[in-house]
């Protein structure tokens, strides 16, 4: 998303300052078109200001920042976000306060749409040809993720060692890609089973079953899955 303004200055560079300062950004961090270039005159007569259109393009994570901030506000709950920058092209935004956890929601769905939504805000394109890299913005609450991916690796592994036991497949609850995951890549440390994933869209679950039974023949799978 970009912003321009129109400002004039004595001098070109005058008119950028005043340009990036009416933006509240720093001078090297606009671009700028000179529309008239000053003119000095005769004994002050005749004096033409500078003249430019100043372009700021705002800053993904930022936008992202803005995004939430605003959301919290506007809800008038007891919270507050932090920026941080993460991994590569990544940025992290913390929520924390007395009511941060009413963001939460149901095993983090509404703190998925949170985090859907940054994204969105961060990586809008104003055209065609803005190029501008994607940015990953990942929210989090109290360190819910952590704590959550944590819950998500120990019921992997203790419904793993029931299916070992037992020898019978066992079907978790619909989850998200990420939470999918999680399973998928904890099971496969233990020796013995495997997962695979069924079902579409927001009901796909993780099966764990033995390696040496195929997805196909899973007819014994427990019809309740397994809540997490």
């Amino acid at each position: 998303m970009k912003q321009e303004i129109t400002v004039s200055g004595k001098t070109v560079e005058a008119a950028l300052e005043r340009g990036a300062k009416q933006l509240g950004v720093n001078v090297e961090d606009i671009k700028y078109e000179v529309i008239t270039e000053a003119r000095k005159g005769f004994l002050g007569i005749g004096e033409t200001p500078a003249k430019i259109k100043v372009i700021y393009t705002l800053n993904p994570s930022k936008l992202a920042y803005d995004f939430i901030s605003t959301l919290i506000n506007n809800m008038g709950i007891k919270a507050a976000a932090g920026m941080k920058s993460g991994e590569g092209n990544e940025t992290l935004i913390c929520i924390t306060g007395d009511d941060a956890g009413t963001l939460i929601g149901y095993h983090g769905e509404t703190l998925d749409a949170l985090q859907y939504l940054a994204n969105l805000a961060a990586n809008k394109k104003d055209d065609e040809n803005d190029d501008r890299d994607y940015t990953k913005i990942t929210v989090d609450i109290e360190d819910y993720r952590e704590k959550r991916e944590e819950t998500l690796r120990a019921l992997a592994r203790r419904m793993a060692f029931k299916v070992l036991k037992y020898k019978k497949s066992v079907a978790l609850e619909p989850m998200p890609p990420y939470e999918r995951r999680i399973i998928h890549s904890e099971v496969q440390g233990i020796e013995g089973v495997t997962t695979n994933s069924i079902g579409v869209d927001n009901n796909r679950k993780v099966v764990i079953h033995l390696e040496d039974k195929p997805v196909k023949d899973l007819k014994k799978t427990d019809s309740k899955s397994i809540r997490s």
